[in-house]
């Protein structure tokens, strides 16, 4: 399995903890996030990483270089004239994921007990374009799937937008994405933006002819350590507090 770690954000939520380091460098639990996701990649079967980079690029590159790449390859997507947001960052890295496998792609600022394998595989047997980890909980925007967990929209509840490209037979369920997913390099002509975009747009105007999949896991360990009460939680459980 390859991977992608998104890990060029400038981290503005953690606010004093990012002003002299990238978010990825932020430790919980005594340990940075990019280590923490890199090891969890390895130990569950990823044999090859591509990471992006932008906020103080070069910290996270002599923090890679002094723990030898974590004995895996590494590839690092450089960011440092633009931040791509998540599609452009996927786009921009496609020479390095290759078109022979499926990919992940992790936001480096999550910590969960989503079992990789698991998420790929059901990727795999269900042959989408893309399968988004998706949990029932409270946020403002929404991914919206039909009764095959197949994405049908999107919705935000605080300014009350809703995107559904092509309606749908019964009742749509709102999820929350996860900031994980894998993809099928198929998609990579069938990006229309360039430069500076969002993956979301792009599944949103792929998925009435694609099938873009959720994976439910609700009963999982989910924390967003790029929040303030997140890295404080993820602490907490980790005993570090």
């Amino acid at each position: 399995m390859k991977a992608m770690i998104l890990a060029a954000g400038r981290g503005t939520r953690l606010q004093a903890l990012t002003t002299d380091k990238p978010k990825a460098l932020v430790k919980a639990g005594g340990m940075s996030l990019l280590e923490r996701l890199i090891i969890k990649m390895k130990v569950q079967g990823v044999t090859k990483i591509i990471i992006n980079v932008h906020h103080f690029a070069d910290q996270l590159i002599d923090f890679l270089e002094e723990k030898n790449y974590f004995n895996i390859p590494i590839d690092i997507s450089d960011e440092s004239d633009e931040l791509l947001e998540t599609g452009g960052a996927i786009l921009k890295a496609a020479s390095l994921l290759g078109s022979d496998e499926d990919f992940i792609v992790h936001n480096v600022d999550i910590l969960s007990d989503l079992d990789l394998r698991k998420i790929y595989q059901a990727h795999l047997s269900a042959k989408a374009l893309a399968s988004l980890a998706v949990k029932s909980r409270d946020t403002s925007r929404y991914l919206l799937f039909d009764e095959e967990l197949s994405m049908r929209g999107w919705e935000n509840r605080s300014s009350g937008e809703r995107i559904i490209p092509e309606k749908s037979e019964g009742s749509l369920t709102p999820l929350a994405f996860s900031g994980i997913h894998v993809i099928s390099p198929e998609i990579f002509p069938l990006f229309t933006a360039r430069g500076k975009f969002s993956i979301i747009d792009t599944y949103l105007s792929l998925c009435k002819e694609h099938l873009i999949k959720g994976f439910r896991h609700d009963e999982g360990l989910w924390i967003d350590a790029g929040k303030p009460e997140g890295l404080q939680m993820a602490n907490m459980l980790l005993g570090q507090l």
